[in-house]
């Protein structure tokens, strides 16, 4: 199994707060929210898929934006990092239509 490096409580509290900062201004996506939260776990995809009982294979495709999980997956993710799940408006200014 790969091995990931362990995070301290600083550098994950330091993460979470990141994490917040981009959700905040609309610039985290789902993909790489869920990637960076599980880096920040100290989790491989095996065993994040454990904890969130998920397989390997959906975490991945989460981290790829291939996956399509459900509301109920998405909460639980959501509450590790004290996040809820709801709609957020797109920065007109990207160019991204409505």
């Amino acid at each position: 199994m790969p091995r990931v490096k362990a995070v301290s409580r600083e550098e994950a509290l330091e993460a979470r707060r990141l994490l917040a900062e981009r959700a905040s201004q609309g610039e985290l996506r789902l993909p790489e929210a869920v990637a960076e939260v599980r880096r920040t776990m100290g989790l491989t995809q095996e065993q994040f898929g454990k904890v969130f009982r998920l397989t390997r294979r959906q975490v991945s495709e989460l981290e790829t934006g291939a996956g399509n999980p459900t509301v109920e997956t998405l909460n639980r993710i959501a509450r590790a990092f004290g996040f809820t799940v709801g709609f957020v408006p797109r920065n007109m200014g990207t160019g991204s239509k409505p």
